[in-house]
């Protein structure tokens, strides 16, 4: 195993082992923000040994690890004699639940509704996606050191609220619910376009958000958008062969060898799909993933069905209006109705997304399409200028050598 791909098997090893760490330590002991604390140094103690000395038993390393790191704050924090009887018996076996209960119940816990919503998904990002106070601040569009404020208070939060390590009624469950979707869309989606970092997409996160959606799913068999978020996943991650040439420059799904997508997860996806539609108001994962599904059924980029997509757009644009769904919307509207057109729906988007290089990679292209070359080698030179991807910043600047070749 070659140095590069031994380092992404260690990251993607502690990341699936840090929210069954912390759901046995939450669950033994309480005290959500000190476990969260000890697992968080267990793991990078366990990035600095294991490429030297692996353990025979990864998961039970990183528990002994932890829990000594619980034992020290304890006792660095004068704590009560019967705290310190507490931890001098406690034995180093940990029965769990299973794995799944775990990792769903430490979902909810994070999504505790004495926390702000933008706090309930930062959480959740940070102990149950493995996502790093860098990637959580990226996807929020805040400076880091906002967000490392937020996630300390999110914990004090839960801490405060006496929140117990255990799955909600019903009621309060439901009540939750929303924010556990969004947490597992945000992931899937750092995932599949990668904000930062040598990579354009990370298979390790898409991979585990899939794992959490269907773990949901059959939690909650009876929500529809559950099962909606699912279907949007495997329809979306089926065609993560063909998005990369071999150096890792991104392929526009215009370019896209068909072949190369994954016609189990389309086939999956869809028979998903097909079992919610129709039971009842279509809500924006669903609506999503039946735009998805207009793409998959589609032999070739020419047989896009564009005017479904365009429809399917203005009704998320009205379901759950947001500046991405209207970015998108202008894309359907140029490919339905001419570039033209695409581009006067983005004019009012910069203040929203100014800070974004999508806008301008979008504007970019629908420049390209209407044959305003000098406008669209701008628009490509500002997205280059902001992406924090390198594979995102190769293909743009590739576009604007391009347009410098052809003398555009």
């Amino acid at each position: 195993m070659t140095e590069p791909s031994r380092h992404m098997h260690l990251e993607d090893l502690l990341r699936t082992l840090a929210p069954q760490v912390l759901g046995v330590l939450a669950r033994k002991h309480g005290q959500f923000d000190a476990c969260e604390d000890a697992v968080q140094e267990a793991l990078l103690e366990a990035s600095l040994q294991w490429p030297m000395d692996m353990p025979r038993d990864p998961k039970a390393w990183l528990l002994a690890v932890a829990n000594r790191r619980l034992v020290d704050f304890w006792r660095s924090e004068s704590a009560r004699r019967a705290r310190e009887e507490r931890v001098a018996v406690m034995d180093s076996d940990y029965p769990s639940a299973p794995e799944s209960d775990d990792t769903l119940t430490l979902m909810f816990l994070c999504c505790h509704p004495a926390l702000s919503a933008p706090s309930q998904l930062a959480l959740t990002l940070r102990a149950v996606g493995g996502l790093t106070t860098a990637e959580i601040a990226s996807a929020f569009l805040v400076p880091e050191a906002t967000m490392g404020q937020r996630i300390s208070r999110a914990k004090q939060g839960i801490q405060k609220a006496g929140a117990t390590f255990s799955m909600p009624p019903p009621s309060e469950r439901k009540a939750r619910l929303g924010v556990v979707l969004h947490v597992l869309y945000l992931i899937f989606n750092e995932g599949y376009a990668a904000s930062s970092g040598s990579s354009l997409q990370r298979e390790d996160l898409t991979t585990e958000a899939i794992r959490l959606a269907r773990l949901l799913v059959a939690a909650v068999p009876s929500e529809l958008e559950a099962t909606g978020l699912l279907a949007l996943m495997l329809l979306t991650d089926s065609r993560r062969a063909a998005r990369a040439e071999a150096d890792g420059t991104p392929v526009p799904l215009a370019e896209q060898d068909r072949s190369l997508w994954n016609r189990g997860q389309i086939q999956e996806g869809i028979a998903l799909l097909s079992s919610v539609l129709g039971r009842g108001a279509a809500g924006p994962y669903q609506l999503q993933a039946a735009i998805a599904a207009v793409h998959a059924e589609a032999a070739t980029h020419e047989q896009t069905d564009w005017p479904q997509i365009l429809a399917l757009y203005t009704v998320l644009d009205a379901v759950a209006p947001s500046p991405v769904v209207a970015l998108n919307r202008a894309v359907a509207v140029a490919m339905v109705k001419g570039p033209d057109a695409g581009l006067k729906l983005l004019a009012g988007l910069d203040d929203a997304l100014g800070r974004s290089h999508r806008l301008d990679a979008v504007r970019g292209h629908l420049h390209e399409m209407a044959g305003a070359f000098p406008e669209a080698r701008a628009a490509f030179l500002a997205a280059a200028r902001k992406t924090r991807s390198l594979q995102e910043r190769r293909y743009l600047l590739g576009k604007v050598e391009a347009l410098d070749s052809a003398g555009a």
